[in-house]
């Protein structure tokens, strides 16, 4: 198996790890990778019970070296345009995940590596991860996303900059750019993202996919059109026993206990 989906227990049971675990080639993106990842995100789609998802890596060093080139290498032109477009697709999926979801960069994310995790709701970086959308420097253009999220995340500007140039960056620049949310001690990316977790553990699960739904959506819509959708997002949440829970926690001055009901 090349990714591994594991379901935390204990204080962290609603939290998911969704782990890739190609060792030999730097977690390259390949044709089996990519099937098994959006097979992960298929179960997670449907599983109520988890209510954060962690993207990281089981191989010291790498998050993601980007796609699989002595893979690519043997496909016809046809061929990679079928596996790009699934490598978008699944892209997509992940950011369409209901539940947030956190990615954790440690050693090399680049190319599709990093497309991947522009497709995390939040990113957290350990000090000495190095990152960078690659593709012009193999006469390609980013294409599973980035050209589309990086600007969105960074500005236009800086993310042509980042693309033109092919150039590699360290996480204290990623954080400044705003393409990382947090970065921790070398080694310490994964910690520091349960920890963020857990801090959104706590809180209605329904009420954190609607707000995701709210951001996400809004952002595609003029501001006007955008407050509308919020509004319709609320509505979703006001008739839910997870709202009358957090009510009388609130009350009773005591932890709310939501079912996502």
């Amino acid at each position: 198996m090349e990714v591994r989906l594991e379901r935390l227990a204990g204080d962290d049971a609603g939290i998911a790890l969704l782990g890739l675990d190609r060792p030999a080639a730097k977690n390259a993106l390949g044709r089996q990778l990519l099937a098994e990842f959006r097979q992960a995100l298929a179960e997670l789609r449907s599983d109520p019970a988890v209510r954060v998802v962690v993207v990281h890596s089981l191989v010291p060093g790498v998050f993601c070296a980007g796609a699989d080139l002595k893979e690519r290498a043997g496909m016809s032109q046809a061929d990679t345009a079928v596996f790009v477009h699934g490598l978008r697709s699944a892209f997509t999926e992940l950011e369409d995940l209901p539940q947030p979801v956190l990615a954790v960069l440690e050693g090399a994310a680049f190319g599709g590596g990093l497309e991947l995790a522009l497709a995390a709701d939040l990113r957290v970086a350990g000090a000495d991860a190095k990152m960078g959308l690659v593709e012009t420097a193999l006469a390609i253009i980013p294409g599973a996303g980035g050209t589309q999220r990086l600007p969105r995340l960074i500005g236009a500007a800086r993310a042509k900059e980042l693309i033109f140039t092919a150039r590699r960056i360290g996480a204290s620049e990623a954080e400044r750019l705003g393409l990382v949310d947090r970065v921790a001690p070398a080694g310490g990316a994964l910690d520091a993202a349960l920890n963020l977790a857990r801090e959104i553990l706590p809180n209605g699960p329904l009420a954190l996919r609607m707000a995701k739904q709210a951001v996400n959506r809004g952002l595609e819509m003029d501001q006007a059109s955008g407050l509308a959708f919020e509004r319709a997002c609320y509505a979703q949440v006001i008739p839910t026993k997870d709202r009358l829970e957090g009510l009388a926690a609130f009350r009773e001055k005591r932890k709310p206990r939501y079912r996502g009901e």
